[in-house]
């Protein structure tokens, strides 16, 4: 193996088509464009979607719905990973979710859920709360704050 007999791999590259070259190439005359018609013409062809003048798919299809601009979209964390993962007395805030792996990614904010039982006392900091992890975060002698 050196540098004279390098190939590509077997099927990797194709041959160019050869158009309008003779009869004998399969491909002469009218280079594969059929007759006459738009396709055969000079820029001629039709834009994705165009059906002819019939009216197209994406326009005889009903509208749904719609996307708010204002929507907020929270991370979700439940009080029982919270439970699991961090130790009495501890601050649980943006980063130390992050570095736990309970928030990946933050969208427009972390909201505090009150799925499961909390026993720690926990300083708990996010920028939403339901009304259970509330309660379940300060029966447990921790507290909630609101970033």
């Amino acid at each position: 193996m050196d540098l004279s007999n390098l190939r590509p791999a077997i099927g990797s590259t194709k041959n160019r088509k050869r158009i309008g070259r003779g009869p004998g190439s399969g491909n002469g005359k009218t280079a594969g464009k059929g007759h006459k018609g738009q396709n055969a013409r000079s820029g001629g062809g039709v834009k994705p979607g165009f059906e002819g003048g019939q009216m197209p798919l994406q326009r005889r299809l009903p509208k749904r719905g719609f996307k708010s601009l204002n929507k907020k979209v929270y991370a979700l964390v439940n009080l029982r990973d919270l439970q699991e993962l961090f130790e009495t007395g501890s601050v649980v805030d943006i980063e130390s979710l992050g570095q736990n792996g309970l928030v990946n990614k933050i969208y427009d904010g972390i909201k505090v859920l009150g799925d499961g039982d909390l026993n720690k006392s926990l300083t708990v900091k996010a920028h939403k709360f339901s009304q259970s992890a509330v309660a379940k975060i300060e029966a447990a002698g921790g507290k909630a704050e609101v970033i």
